[in-house]
């Protein structure tokens, strides 16, 4: 036993945590289904059926993240590169990749099982819940769609019997799709088996390639979103335990605010990116070359400086996602995004959020995920770069830094910050200046004036721009930005800056934080090697750069 252990203490650990994560999966996501509040009703029709579903849905999401990585054969070798000099026992648990592959498909059939037989009892009870004249309160809620088309629960809205819960199973997206999906695993876990890859190889290599399909088809099948739940907004004026009895008895004329109906909402699709779920947009501004910001409210949502989201927009692509870099600071009571018209969809957002609805798009969100940024406080002196809206996760950074000044925050490590911000039109620096400028204001007062050094580079601009600055140079602010620094025309010259850095903090490390293009990226690489010393005493700059 003890020399099993020492051969394989790591391969039990990951299967020990991998079943861990199953476990605790599907057991949180079935007691949120079974007892969350905004499902009462749905509950009311479905049963323990919908808990069933949810949390094995959840699992089939986890596992069909998994799925692929043991087979990743550049992501082996590169795990065994990195792990060339540690021991040879634990270099050879990577020999267990396809063991653990197996593991997981054979996780992914349980589950698919389960959640198709789930669904299955689902569609019966809607049917009969569809049909059921008794006055019930499932019965009352499956005819909800007779008053609002718009405020249904029942998906199944009609009261013929020929062929309604086959219908409904293979004519919508969740039900085709789901279909797909189970088929397509189906071949590929029957074709794997050890007699087929033996004898008919061919076989087994091209069903495998159905796992295109599988993902496709995993990717929209929750986006119809048949399964519903009542929206935040109905549960503060008509909660379910209070105002259950109302909808069944049908007062007459009843004044009572139980005697509004209740709406409901398609529960966010299982699969695809919704960690973040729904934000919500509180907040719109507009702001000069085109930039439009997000406000959108932090309920359940945590981030960290520099961090960045997925956002979909359903209004415009359902199956469109793009990444922007927050904007905000953790300490503020919002999350938010700036968006630069450059693109297709970028436009249509803009023109979308511009139209000025009673009602505002919603905007689906998935994140926060982490960068590199989220290090510049481990510095104490720091280098930020933006070039052009790349200056969106200096924006979190500084208003994180204005937030800790106001707070007093004794643990900042960080005592100077170099900030350059790169752009082709005076347009691009109007929706940043009040930040700055309110910056500029509060470390003044608290006598931190010195803290923050940041230079605006034009790089592009015309003669009249360049005359107008020259004639009013001596004036106390700049004519382009309206703010102390003056802005400089053309490209920072970034030996000098290095050099100047070096200079001013000889035995200090130096974080260097780009959002930017490559080429930018490859010279501040370079002067980061120029520029640092081999003595570990004097100056050290490191460099590091945004990925989406």
């Amino acid at each position: 036993m003890g020399n099993w252990l020492v051969n394989h203490w790591f391969s039990a650990a990951v299967l020990a945590a991998w079943l861990g994560i199953n476990v605790f999966l599907f057991t949180y996501y079935f007691l949120f289904f079974d007892q969350d509040e905004r499902y009462y009703y749905t509950r009311a029709i479905l049963g323990s059926a919908l808990a069933w579903a949810r949390a094995s849905a959840k699992c089939l999401n986890f596992n069909s993240m998994l799925i692929l990585l043991p087979v990743c054969r550049n992501l082996l070798s590169f795990l065994r590169g990195t792990c060339s000099c540690c021991r040879r026992t634990l270099r050879k648990q990577l020999d267990h990749n396809l063991t653990f592959h197996k593991l997981v498909a054979y996780a992914l059939a349980l589950f698919t099982a389960v959640h198709t037989i789930a669904h299955l009892f689902n569609l019966e009870r809607y049917n009969d819940s569809q049909q059921a004249t008794d006055g019930s309160l499932a019965a009352v809620l499956s005819k909800m769609h007779l008053q609002n088309s718009n405020k249904w629960l029942n998906p199944i809205h009609s009261n013929q019997t020929v062929s309604t819960v086959e219908y409904v199973a293979f004519t919508t997206i969740p039900g085709l799709t789901g279909v797909i999906i189970t088929l397509a695993l189906i071949l590929m876990v029957t074709s794997s088996t050890e007699f087929i890859r033996r004898n008919y190889f061919e076989v087994f290599w091209y069903t495998h390639h159905l796992f295109i399909i599988y993902f496709a088809g995993l990717v929209i099948h929750g986006i119809a979103g048949l399964v519903r739940g009542q929206t935040e907004a109905s549960m503060e004026e008509v909660h379910p335990r209070r105002c259950a009895e109302y909808l069944v008895h049908n007062h007459k004329e009843c004044r009572h605010e139980c005697c509004k109906n209740p709406e409901f909402s398609s529960i966010p699709a299982e699969v695809g990116r919704q960690w973040g779920g729904t934000g919500a947009v509180g907040g719109v501004v507009m702001h000069p070359a085109r930039v439009l910001e997000l406000q959108m409210q932090k309920k359940g949502f945590r981030m960290e400086v520099g961090q960045y989201i997925f956002v979909n927009c359903p209004a415009i692509s359902l199956l469109e996602w793009h990444p922007f870099t927050l904007t905000s600071a953790p300490e503020e009571d919002f999350f938010s995004i700036h968006i630069r018209a450059a693109g297709d969809w970028t436009e249509r957002i803009i023109d979308t959020f511009q139209q000025q609805k009673p009602e505002m798009p919603r905007i689906e969100v998935d994140g926060p995920f982490g960068t590199a940024s989220e290090d510049v406080f481990q510095y104490e002196v720091a280098m930020l770069v933006g070039a052009g809206i790349g200056v969106t996760p200096f924006a979190s950074i500084l208003k994180s830094i204005w937030y800790k000044f106001q707070q007093a925050d004794q643990t900042l490590k960080t005592k100077k910050i170099y900030f350059y911000w790169l752009c082709r039109d005076t347009g691009a620096f109007a929706w940043f200046n009040d930040l700055l400028a309110s910056l500029e204001q509060k470390m003044a007062e608290s006598g931190k004036a010195d803290f923050l050094t940041y230079r605006l580079f034009l790089t592009g601009w015309d003669t009249s721009i360049a005359n107008n600055a020259a004639l009013h140079y001596d004036t106390a602010t700049d004519t382009v930005t309206g703010l102390r620094h003056k802005t400089i025309f053309g490209r920072p010259m970034w030996n000098a800056e290095f050099s100047a850095v070096a200079t001013a903090h000889p035995r200090s490390v130096v974080g260097v934080f780009l959002c930017g293009p490559g080429a930018l990226a490859k010279d501040l690489q370079k002067f980061c090697h120029q520029h640092s010393s081999l003595d570990p005493r004097k100056v050290k700059f490191y460099f590091n750069k945004e990925n989406f």
